[in-house]
């Protein structure tokens, strides 16, 4: 018997067997799509049950190209080909809907977040954690993510978003296409990373 409740299969649709895609096919990725992805992961953990993870889309040709430019040089071409990219960024200002999202604690809002450099800390703690979950919604729905880094953080505020949002990565969507994966690189043991005292 496994030590995981999960399913041999889901396990490795999740982890096992997901990878960072670098190609794609043409299938597009409908907006129901992404909507199941949101309504899933939106239940994972985070501090005070804030939610300062925002989305954008990049579906029009011409935010595309507005993107591709703000890429490096080594992202372009997926990204120009991915049939979905979506820009994931933590919002500064998400304290303010810290009374809805946490009616039992509503004065959480002016009590831990009033000032912006704590915030900022926060959020970009808790949108980080929202982006991993992001990424595993997408392979739960039977799609590859290639979540990257490597652009313009500057230029991608200043494009597609405002002071109040920093941008966390930039996630290509969609079925895997040929030769989509690098070989699987290794990861630590576990006697290399757990420590018991």
């Amino acid at each position: 018997m496994s030590e995981l409740a999960l399913h041999p299969a889901a396990q490795d649709l999740l982890f096992r067997q997901a990878r960072t895609a670098n190609t794609f096919t043409t299938e597009p990725v409908t907006e129901d799509q992404v909507r199941a992805i949101y309504d899933l992961v939106k239940y994972a953990p985070t501090a005070f049950n804030q939610s300062p993870l925002r989305v954008v889309l990049i579906r029009s040709d011409e935010a595309r190209e507005r993107l591709v430019d703000l890429v490096d040089e080594g992202n372009r071409r997926k990204t120009a080909a991915a049939p979905l990219t979506a820009i994931l960024s933590a919002d500064n200002e998400f304290h303010e809907e810290l009374p809805a999202l946490l009616p039992h604690f509503p004065r959480a809002k002016e009590l831990f977040f009033a000032d912006r450099p704590v915030r900022e800390e926060s959020t970009l703690l808790n949108a980080a954690l929202q982006a991993g979950y992001f990424i595993l919604g997408v392979r739960a729905a039977g799609l590859a993510a290639g979540p990257m880094t490597g652009f313009d953080f500057t230029g991608v505020r200043k494009e597609f978003l405002d002071d109040d949002h920093t941008p966390l990565m930039v996630v290509n969507i969609g079925r895997p296409g040929a030769d989509a994966w690098y070989p699987r690189s290794p990861r630590p043991a576990y006697h290399e990373v757990v420590t018991t005292v």
